[in-house]
């Protein structure tokens, strides 16, 4: 029962992380009437969270790896509140509010590199996909409570009564993290001195890494462009279009559990993600052509192609913090994290500006392809004792396929 209590409270830290990283967007009107911002700057703002939280990522894994989880996301979710605290009753001014936001991307790192460390800390490894799937269905959990919260409270209460919000959440939670949470124990081999850096020696990790990055090209492009789509080429109103497509992300949301709890029962993680890949490709090229010649159909392939992106997520994390060891694995999923955000950053821009230039299916196109490239990445063991690794073994990162 405890290590479901740990998983509780892992998975409401990142949803609180989420909320607040994701959650700017939904505050764009209010930007821009009460603030009187440009577009441009509303831009800008948006991309803080983000900003600070691919900066403070790694220094935030190294610190779990010594200090333990709870220390780390406690003390990270509560200067996230601080930070949000301040951008609500102390900001004044767009440089004060982007700097405010910074900090608070930056505090709140502390849960993406950590509260995927506890989580796995308390499963064993026939367990870990189960639970790494219910952990990252926090990112959808926390875009969907910014969506429902923060455009009501902004409209009755202005920025105050949204970022106020935010900062009482991440607070609550952290309080929550401090009194009950707990890391899971150290193995005998962690315990006896420091542990061999993974990275050496070997491409492993970095293939996980490079392979989950270019996994986020159709995920951010589907979900990106997919309300836009529907307006422009299909004729839809947005509410509709957002209904359907919040629809998908509940099945997403689902799939990412469905998964995790399949790599639970073949004994593999890396394997059912190169077959997703596959899907995932396949999926991504059929909406390409439906976007090229649109039809009735082309609405439920984005649907498909929104959910099955987002299926792969927890095997990758889940792959690299067993990979890594106990020692390392907050210095992994660190980076890993910096990868996967770094490139959703890109993915936008690039793909308007593709799209811009050419047409929507150009850029189902080139994400269906870099899909491929993904699945050809993926390092495959030759055995199926992928499991040896989350206990420090290096077999397993010895004997892998192309």
């Amino acid at each position: 029962m405890r290590r479901w209590i740990m998983l509780a409270l892992g998975t409401a830290a990142q949803t609180a992380a989420c909320a607040f990283v994701y959650g700017v967007p939904y505050l764009a009107d209010e930007l821009r009437g009460q603030e009187r911002l440009s577009l441009t700057q509303v831009g800008f703002l948006v991309a803080c969270p983000t900003a600070g939280l691919v900066l403070a990522l790694y220094l935030w894994g190294a610190a779990a790896d010594r200090w333990g989880e709870r220390v780390v996301i406690a003390l990270g979710l509560g200067a996230a509140a601080g930070a949000l605290g301040g951008a609500a009753w102390a900001a004044h001014g767009m440089t004060a509010l982007g700097a405010l936001l910074v900090l608070a991307g930056a505090a709140g790192a502390s849960v993406y590199s950590a509260s995927g460390r506890l989580v796995m800390g308390w499963f064993s490894a026939k367990e870990r996909g189960l639970a790494m799937g219910i952990r990252q269905t926090s990112t959808p959990l926390g875009m969907g409570v910014a969506a429902l919260a923060m455009p009501p409270l902004a409209a009755g209460h202005g920025l105050r009564g949204a970022f106020g919000f935010l900062a009482v959440i991440c607070a609550v939670i952290a309080v929550l993290i401090a009194l009950f949470a707990a890391d899971p124990a150290r193995t005998a081999a962690a315990a006896a001195g420091p542990a061999p850096n993974p990275y050496r020696g070997s491409r492993l990790l970095w293939r996980i890494h490079g392979s989950a990055a270019l996994l986020v090209v159709p995920q951010f492009t589907a979900g990106a462009f997919a309300l836009v789509l529907l307006v422009d080429v299909r004729g839809w109103s947005p509410t509709h279009a957002g209904q359907l497509i919040a629809v998908a992300q509940g099945m997403g949301a689902v799939s990412r559990i469905l998964v995790g709890r399949w790599s639970d029962r073949v004994g593999s993680r890396l394997r059912p993600m190169r077959q997703l890949a596959v899907l995932t490709a396949a999926v991504v090229a059929a909406t390409a052509i439906g976007t090229a010649w649109p039809s009735p159909v082309t609405p439920a392939l984005l649907v498909a192609a929104i959910a099955i992106t987002s299926s792969t997520n927890g095997l990758s994390f889940t792959s690299t913090a067993e990979h890594a060891g106990p020692a390392w694995s907050g210095r992994a999923l660190g980076v890993h994290n910096t990868g996967q955000n770094l490139t959703a950053a890109v993915v936008p821009p690039v793909m308007a500006a593709v799209i811009s230039a050419t047409a929507y299916w150009p850029g189902f196109a080139l994400a269906a392809a870099l899909t491929c490239a993904s699945a050809l990445i993926v390092p495959v063991p030759r055995r199926t004792a992928e499991d040896d690794a989350g206990a420090g073994s290096g077999a397993a990162r010895r004997t892998i396929t192309a």
